[in-house]
């Protein structure tokens, strides 16, 4: 069958589909003058290791995404396991009284108690879609060693080690 006579992919199966790869969460940050501006996103991934490239995905009509295209430079901060109201919060989601803090390297903002950061530089801004995928030189890197915040199937998820045959929750 060619492309052309296949029916066309529903999206509401394609979101479902997807959602069945358990992934990380992330903050994408970015400043505006003394402003910081920040969105969730899952859509990151390392491109290289040399030279060290990122790339994150952001739907292009996002104000983060307009941001990045003129400031050039962008935050990953990759979320702790006890990072959900943060996560939510820059979802569109605040949860009241939540005042997010932020570490600031290189004019970089990250996202505090965040188990990664990695500040990068815009190398290129490729569109796919409904998304514009940016691919970010690494600049900056710093980890904790803590357990990460994980979401699958549209909700957020612990991690799981088995030890002798028995499951326990980290």
């Amino acid at each position: 069958m060619s492309s052309r006579n296949r029916p066309p992919v529903d999206p509401g199966t394609f979101r479902r589909t997807v959602g069945r790869f358990a992934s990380g969460v992330t903050v994408i940050t970015t400043a505006d003058g003394e402003r910081v501006h920040g969105m969730t996103a899952n859509g990151f991934l390392s491109v290289s290791l040399d030279p060290p490239l990122v790339l994150v995905s952001l739907g292009k009509t996002s104000r983060t995404a307009k941001l990045l295209r003129r400031t050039r430079r962008y935050g990953v901060s990759v979320l702790a396991d006890d990072q959900q109201l943060q996560s939510q919060h820059f979802a569109g989601r605040p949860a009241p009284g939540l005042v997010p803090e932020f570490d600031h390297v290189g004019g970089i903002a990250y996202l505090r108690g965040s188990i990664s950061q990695i500040g990068c530089e815009v190398t290129k801004i490729h569109r796919a879609g409904d998304h514009l995928l940016f691919v970010g030189r690494v600049t900056h890197l710093a980890c904790a060693d803590r357990e990460p915040l994980v979401f699958f199937t549209g909700s957020y998820r612990a991690l799981y080690a088995e030890t002798a045959g028995q499951l326990f929750t980290y």
